[in-house]
């Protein structure tokens, strides 16, 4: 298209939004949405004209290079306003004269800023095949080569953004950006304005899957271009005015303390922001602010207003579980929760390792007590054996006298080893009551210490989930 009647530029990454519109008259939701470019060389324009016969939408020249204003650009954007008329302005880019971030702020300063007003569309790139060739004996891709036009075109939408917080729109046509970009794929997030004149849009450059907008002709029924937006009146009228996007950042400021912080990185105002805190491992929110209201274990919090890079932080306490803690300080570590859980067993449990003690006893009870049997009757069998050789010789000799000491010897060691034996079976026994008493208080330090870990706070901010501090 030529310069001066301008660009239409595929959208980009924006769409897919839901929405009621409110058909103008002459546009509806499914034969497209119409819109045009002016500039300059359109003159004045009947922009009541325009809405009556399907406008919805205008472009309008503002800027080229460093040095170029549209001495129209403040009537034609100030009727397309007055008309109802959804409206951006663009910039024509002469790339051979300055780096694409100065030209950025040209555009910027001479109208082709951003307002959240819900009716100014991002301003546009307009990059073409160069007009002037014959004038400053430059290519069609003004001397650049292909890198050099990619660099220029960042340093471009980098600024534009800075500026105003919005991609920046660019307008272009496939075969430009074949040929002078190298069919780039870095630019898929800047909505396309696509200049192609015919009944299709054709092929688009590389890096979109989609076209925002699309020139169909340089002239037509409306003033100037001839342009259609590629979605419903709603989805145009949200690239004007985004929903607000939120992002939220989280840390632990203490014991049972969690920090919250909202973080508005849409370029437009976030009003009446609602934020959902519930707490982990059932712990009781004791407070939480500011603009908070809480029970139990959950926190509604509610932010009047965000500006563009805004942020709000919220803080939460919650109170600690009474479970295998103790006051005082490093109630919750892991070597103090095992002395704890023994400390604080229940009465039932005393009266488990009570009776376990008492069993333990009566069975050493009755060990000694068969030992004792044992050594009654062997010394009953002696008695009767030395009896028996009395019989046979009524005086003992030396040699017999020697024997039986010999005899009482083996038997009160035999009764020896036994006591020992009965000893050390008791105390293995105690041994392995001391052991399970322990690892029972090892286990409640365990789930104690489990539930020291399950703290923290999950919030929700709309579509954004955030949790502060650990779950199991």
């Amino acid at each position: 298209m030529k310069h001066m009647s301008l660009l239409v530029a595929p959208v980009v990454a924006v769409v897919c939004l839901s929405g009621t519109a409110h058909a103008e008259p002459g546009v509806t939701e499914t034969s497209g949405i119409r819109g045009v470019d002016v500039s300059n060389w359109t003159g004045q324009v009947d922009w009541a004209a325009v809405a009556a016969g399907g406008g919805a939408f205008a472009f309008v020249h503002a800027s080229e290079g460093l040095n170029y204003r549209n001495p129209l650009f403040a009537e034609q954007e100030g009727g397309a306003a007055a008309a109802g008329l959804i409206r951006g302005a663009y910039h024509f880019a002469q790339p051979h004269e300055s780096d694409g971030a100065a030209q950025a702020d040209f555009f910027v300063d001479n109208g082709g800023g951003w307002a959240p007003d819900g009716q100014t569309l991002p301003g546009v790139l307009d990059i073409e095949d160069n007009p002037y060739t014959s004038r400053n004996g430059l290519d069609n891709c003004y001397g650049m080569d292909q890198g050099q036009a990619v660099a220029w075109l960042d340093a471009f939408t980098s600024r534009y953004r800075e500026r105003t917080g919005r991609d920046a729109i660019i307008y272009t046509t496939t075969s430009w950006w074949r040929t002078c970009t190298g069919n780039s794929t870095t630019f898929g997030r800047n909505p396309l304005w696509l200049a192609r004149w015919g009944a299709e849009p054709g092929a688009l450059p590389a890096g979109w899957l989609r076209h925002t907008f699309w020139q169909a002709a340089d002239k037509g029924a409306l003033p100037g271009g001839q342009n259609v937006f590629n979605g419903t009146l709603s989805q145009l009228r949200t690239l004007a005015q985004p929903p607000a996007e939120l992002a939220a950042a989280g840390r632990v400021a203490g014991d049972n303390a969690y920090v919250v912080t909202v973080l508005n990185t849409a370029p437009i105002p976030a009003a009446g922001i609602e934020v959902v805190g519930r707490s982990l491992g059932g712990r009781k929110i004791v407070k939480a602010g500011p603009g908070c209201l809480f029970s139990g274990t959950e926190a509604h919090c509610s932010i009047a207003e965000l500006s563009p890079g805004g942020t709000a932080e919220l803080r939460f306490v919650t109170k600690p579980n009474r479970q295998g803690r103790k006051e005082g300080a490093g109630a919750g570590r892991a070597d103090k929760a095992g002395r704890a859980a023994r400390e604080d067993r229940t009465p039932r449990e005393e009266r488990t390792a009570r009776e376990e003690r008492a069993a333990g006893d009566d069975q050493a009870v009755r060990e000694e007590r068969t030992v004792r049997e044992e050594r009654a009757a062997r010394g009953d069998q002696a008695a009767r054996e030395n009896l028996a050789g009395g019989d046979d010789q009524a005086d003992r000799t030396n040699g017999d006298d020697q024997a039986a000491r010999e005899g009482r010897t083996v038997g009160d060691d035999q009764v020896a080893r036994e006591e020992r034996t009965v000893r050390e079976e008791r105390a293995a026994r105690g041994d392995q009551a001391a052991r399970e008493n322990l690892a029972g208080g090892d286990d409640r330090a365990g789930r104690t210490n489990g539930e020291d870990r399950e703290r923290g706070m999950r919030v929700t901010i709309g579509t954004v989930v955030l949790t502060v501090g650990s779950e199991r």
